[in-house]
């Protein structure tokens, strides 16, 4: 299962790494035709911005693998590993909800949006919706298995971090916490006399 997953998101980073490339020559291209020819791609603007929303989604289910999204373990680091396991499980649920939900609304307006064309390249404007719908469907069969790892105690205590915490957060806070002088001590600490 992990070589399928690996192999998948794989997959997902070489074509992120496409759309980028694509949308670097469009853009450059147009700036470049603008300003020294006095003309542009047509299809730049809208090309970019939906490759841009593609490239958002797809590298989102990479992140969601790699537990690469921004969390805090404050609460759950210092509970013994059976309750921690309960509050990952719960974590999964809940997202498994919330994806439940993007993926009906993404669907939903795909459909409604099926036979509206995009104002410069005529294609359809449920391609765009479309991307809902891929990061759903991925990031609900990944939520799935990493449940089942969580559930069936298969899971390391790596896999049960949900996140990572925000790496300059989590710098302060260890710098705080071991440079604070006592009070009074510090090298800005002052006395005051009459």
């Amino acid at each position: 299962m992990n070589k399928l997953i690996n192999g998948y998101c794989r997959l997902l980073e070489i074509a992120i790494t496409l759309m980028l490339a694509v949308m670097v020559v469009l853009v450059f291209g147009n700036v470049v035709l603008r300003y020294a020819f006095n003309s542009g791609i047509t299809v730049s603007e809208e090309v970019s911005r939906w490759l841009f929303v593609w490239m958002t989604f797809l590298g989102a289910i990479v992140a969601l693998k790699e537990h690469g999204h921004l969390g805090t373990d404050m609460l759950t680091s210092r509970l013994p590993l059976p309750a921690r396991r309960f509050c990952v499980a719960i974590a999964q649920v809940l997202m498994l909800y919330a994806t439940w939900l993007l993926f009906s609304g993404s669907l939903a307006q795909a459909r409604i949006n099926y036979d509206v064309e995009a104002p410069v390249t005529g294609a359809s404007v449920a391609i765009f919706y479309a991307s809902g719908v891929v990061f759903a469907v991925s990031s609900g069969l990944l939520l799935l298995v990493q449940m089942w790892r969580t559930v069936s105690g298969s899971a390391s205590a790596e896999d049960l971090q949900m996140g990572q915490e925000a790496p300059d957060i989590a710098g302060v806070e260890a710098l705080h916490l071991a440079d604070t002088p006592p009070l009074g001590q510090g090298p800005h600490s002052h006395t005051f006399r009459r």
